[in-house]
């Protein structure tokens, strides 16, 4: 009986291996650099939205307390021109008896009077404080939307690359390319207002 040739089937398949290996192999670099690369600014941008974050609360907390201490003046300046009020009324009781009203009496009036401007320019020194520290606080909610928006979008990349590795399909790497790149301004954006 005559024997079969014998093809080298081991040989050719090693060899259809390191083709597929050479041609899919440095796309699966380009992929895995591309997307450890988005994986660290995900990292850093999400690190970035977490303190920005952070921070822009504690400004409104700081916010509230100067609020808080601005309504405290306005109690207390109204509490003076209570009292200057009742100092007043006290005066012109006795002019209207066709007293004098004693000197004591005119002198706290005019007091809480004095004491009422102070305590208007604090109150208002205490609200600029407080607008100021709002713009701040909002100022960085938005920086924090950029980071935010910047680590979504670095996660779908990351997401495509896994894809493209599976895939090799490669305009499945320039999308993920693309939105990490979209990724990258948002994330360098809020650094350049």
């Amino acid at each position: 009986m005559p024997e079969e040739p014998e093809v080298d089937t081991e040989h050719l398949h090693e060899a259809i291996h390191e083709e597929l290996e050479r041609e899919g192999g440095a796309l699966l670099r380009q992929v895995a650099l591309t997307t450890a690369l988005f994986a660290a600014l995900a990292a850093v941008a999400a690190q970035q939205a977490g303190g920005t974050a952070n921070e822009a609360l504690a400004l409104r907390t700081e916010a509230t307390q100067l609020q808080a201490a601005a309504s405290d003046q306005w109690a207390y300046y109204q509490a003076k021109g209570i009292k200057a009020a009742v100092q007043d009324a006290e005066a012109n009781a006795w002019r209207a008896m066709g007293k004098t009203p004693p000197p004591e009496i005119v002198a706290k009036g005019q007091r809480y009077a004095q004491e009422q401007d102070e305590i208007q320019k604090e109150a208002r020194k205490m609200e600029k404080e407080r607008d100021a520290t709002v713009e701040e606080s909002k100022r960085l909610m938005l920086r924090h939307e950029f980071f935010a928006y910047a680590v979504a979008l670095f996660q779908v990349a990351i997401a495509l690359g896994a894809v493209t590795a599976l895939t090799r399909i490669r305009w499945l790497w320039f999308g993920s390319l693309l939105l990490g790149l979209a990724g990258a301004v948002l994330f360098v954006l809020p650094r350049m207002r």
